[in-house]
């Protein structure tokens, strides 16, 4: 049965294959413990929808690569491999809309134990369409989690690891069911890290702020780029703890994301955050984002992989 929420093909088992043939077996290692670890890409549609543009391909997958590191595993491909790869199968899916790809490296034996040792990684990659995963128009609503953010050294953030994830799901799930469009996780010495999915800025008195990369946060591609343009915006910026309270009294907040995009944030924990609107440094960031991701900022062309 062709599944439509994705595009035909994926790459699966070395090859580029029909979507519903890539499948595993439910003994498969990595689906009972976790031991996997993937990435998110974007794929934006130019303005004339002739082509589109892969955001940060290099920088992905040497995080992804990176991820595996922690982990002491590897896969059978390099990175130069992998961004081939991927812009095959982007050919071969013809997209016409902004698209997301998820890779991911996976222990794919079918031992009984949660020994990381003795597993091989397989590598796979899928397409879906992808818009809006979190509203970057409407303020976001966020509840503060009484879930803990993982930590450094019980399951290293900074890698995007499979297993890991269950805590994200029990915070935003917790969120959803309050009503709320998302949470934020605060690490276990009581300081805000990210969102469920997302790392967290917010401005004070005209500075940028975001939790820093020893606070139990992913070292996002996103984050990354917004403290860069920050920087060409004449924007100072700091990477500091922020404790809860200050997120009630900030300025303006915002998520970012490979997902998220830049998605701003109304409320949190039903205080409004400023004016309870998109702040002027949010929207100065905001609009040269969604500039340059389009390919209409020569600057940035570097950051872009035109397919």
């Amino acid at each position: 049965m062709k599944d439509t929420r994705s595009f035909p093909f994926a790459f699966f088992e070395g090859n580029i294959v029909p979507i519903e043939t890539a499948k595993v077996n439910i003994m498969t290692n990595a689906l009972q413990y976790g031991n996997a670890i993937f990435g998110g890409i974007r794929g934006y549609t130019s303005s004339d929808k002739k082509h589109t543009y892969i955001f940060r391909l290099e920088d992905h997958y040497k995080r992804f690569l990176n991820s595996l590191k922690i982990l002491n595993k590897s896969i059978r491909y390099d990175l130069g491999q992998l961004m081939h790869t991927t812009l095959e199968l982007v050919r071969k899916n013809q997209p016409k809309t902004d698209y997301y790809l998820r890779p991911f490296a996976y222990g794919s034996d079918f031992f009984l134990s949660p020994d990381l040792a003795p597993l091989t990684f397989e590598f796979a990659l899928y397409m879906i369409p992808l818009g809006e995963y979190l509203s970057i128009t409407k303020g976001l609503k966020l509840a503060i989690s009484n879930w803990v953010r993982i930590n450094d050294n019980m399951i290293p953030s900074r890698a995007k690891i499979s297993g890991g994830y269950i805590n994200s799901s029990l915070a935003r799930g917790d969120a959803a069911n309050l009503g709320y469009d998302d949470a934020l996780l605060m690490s276990a010495d009581g300081h805000i890290a990210e969102g469920s999915g997302a790392n967290f800025f917010i401005v004070r008195d005209g500075v940028l702020v975001t939790p820093p990369k020893y606070g139990d946060v992913l070292e996002g591609m996103t984050r990354r780029t917004i403290l860069q343009l920050a920087h060409d915006l004449d924007i100072p910026t700091e990477e500091r703890n922020i404790d809860r309270t200050e997120v009630y009294i900030a300025d303006e907040a915002f998520l970012t994301g490979t997902g998220a995009q830049v998605a701003w944030v109304a409320e949190v924990d039903g205080r409004k955050i400023g004016t309870g609107k998109m702040g002027p440094i949010t929207e100065k960031i905001n609009k040269l984002f969604f500039s340059l991701v389009r390919g209409k900022q020569k600057k940035y062309s570097d950051w872009l992989t035109k397919v």
